[in-house]
């Protein structure tokens, strides 16, 4: 028995209906391998190297950004990534996958101080319109000194 192996980002296909005896990937959770009758799964990738053996016993690699991976049937495999390089050589693979891993960093990162700069400007907004004659001043309710006055 063998699993049907497709992966694809969304400019090529790149494995296209590749007969293998077994596949590792990598999830949130860790690594995990599967094999023919596999049950069906669906799961989210992480920036990894992609390993398999063919039918005929040779080694596979594909380093893949974020993806899905679906196992349908028990006999195949789909994987839809946003990027991938297949390669022979391991060692340039993985450096490719510390490639992907920094730049999801980085974007990561962007969307965090987007966020951010959205919410500041949300709270300026809602201050001009709270306090149209004085923008940028909240009311605070004044302050009480221990012996009961006000300050």
């Amino acid at each position: 028995m063998t699993l049907e192996l497709t992966i694809t980002t969304p400019m090529e296909v790149l494995v296209d209906h590749l007969p293998v005896r077994s596949l590792r990937a990598e999830d949130a959770s860790g690594s995990f391998g599967i094999l023919p009758g596999h049950s069906d799964v669906l799961t989210v990738l992480t920036a990894s190297v992609l390993r398999w053996k063919t039918a005929e016993g040779q080694a596979g690699f594909c380093a893949v950004g974020p993806g899905l991976l679906t196992v349908s049937g028990g006999d195949r495999v789909d994987i839809a990534c946003r990027k991938a390089i297949p390669g022979e050589a391991l060692e340039v693979l993985e450096q490719e996958v510390r490639h992907f891993k920094q730049g999801e960093t980085e974007a990561d990162r962007q969307a965090r101080v987007e966020q951010m700069r959205l919410h500041a400007n949300a709270v300026r907004q809602m201050m001009r319109f709270l306090r149209p004659d004085r923008p940028g001043v909240l009311d605070h309710p004044p302050s009480v000194t221990p012996t009961g006055g006000e300050t």
